[in-house]
């Protein structure tokens, strides 16, 4: 459940530091955050909500905020547990600024290593053919697009809702990617790819995490798949094998404990060269192989 909302305490006259302040420990008791993320977390929504930059913020400290019940509306809601990306309604990604909306999973960096091994195969000044399954608010597809424009990307999701983030995100960054509504691969029958990629939902069904932090509300669609949370990922494997030209590779982002098993998969479904990549972290998590 959605942690109760706690009164924003300052009142008329409060100055901006003050009002920081505040902010800052309400969001570090709420939220069990580090005194830190609690203080960078309040710039940014004190920011957003004056319309300005956090250097403003530090330069203004003494001044009385100029939109007190805009700050306090959008702190209210963050203390209720609202993931910041959705109150902004933006986030970052491989250096890029992205439209996201409840309707998409909040990008995160650990996928921009998807991005990083597809580039690693797909040479520059190279046209190829490439296909993201679960395109969601599209930041794989359009930051593909853009680091190998001479590639045809196209992007599948089954969410309607997800697939107008995306073109939005397209639109704004002059990306040039195809995106169509369907249920993964097998709403693309007879058509090859030189590369598949895919970050699908991976999480066990039953797993609490579910239900805690910002995962509470993002869409479950797009983070639940059966009970170890592989039901995706095997589909992925058995079909991608008739979408592939002849040494095209698949690429799948996964759980941090589940490089094994997805390395079996691949395995068991016939794929040569398969591999995992390790995230800053050590963490294997992007496998693939090559038909």
């Amino acid at each position: 459940m959605r942690s109760e909302a706690r009164p924003v305490p300052w009142g008329e006259g409060a100055t901006l530091a003050e009002c920081l302040a505040t902010a800052t420990r309400q969001l570090a008791e709420a939220l069990a955050l580090p005194p830190r993320e609690a203080r960078l977390e309040a710039q940014i929504l004190f920011a957003h909500a004056l319309g300005v930059n956090r250097a403003w913020l530090i330069g203004h400290d003494r001044d009385v905020p100029p939109a007190a019940p805009a700050i306090e509306a959008l702190l209210l809601r963050r203390l209720a547990g609202e993931p910041v990306a959705y109150l902004l309604g933006e986030r970052e990604f491989y250096g890029r600024t992205f439209r996201v909306t409840p309707d998409v999973l909040i990008p995160r960096p650990d996928t921009e290593l998807l991005v990083d091994v597809a580039l690693e195969h797909l040479p520059p000044r190279t046209s190829h053919t490439l296909l993201d399954v679960g395109v969601g608010s599209g930041v794989v597809a359009v930051s593909l697009a853009l680091e190998r424009p001479l590639c045809r990307i196209c992007g599948v999701d089954l969410s309607a809702a997800a697939l107008e983030v995306a073109r939005a995100n397209a639109r704004a960054l002059q990306a040039q990617v195809e995106l169509l509504v369907g249920d993964g691969l097998d709403s693309l029958s007879g058509r090859r790819f030189d590369l598949i990629v895919s970050n699908p939902p991976y999480i066990a069904a039953a797993d609490p995490h579910l239900g805690q932090g910002d995962l509470r509300f993002e869409p479950h669609l797009a983070l639940a798949a059966g009970g170890d949370g592989l039901d995706l990922i095997r589909r992925l494997v058995e079909a991608a094998p008739g979408h592939l030209e002849t040494g095209g590779w698949l690429l799948l982002e996964h759980g941090w404990d589940q490089a094994g098993a997805v390395r079996d998969l691949l395995h068991g479904g016939g794929f040569s060269g398969v591999f995992s990549a390790r995230d800053l972290a050590g963490h294997e998590r992007v496998s693939g192989g090559h038909r």
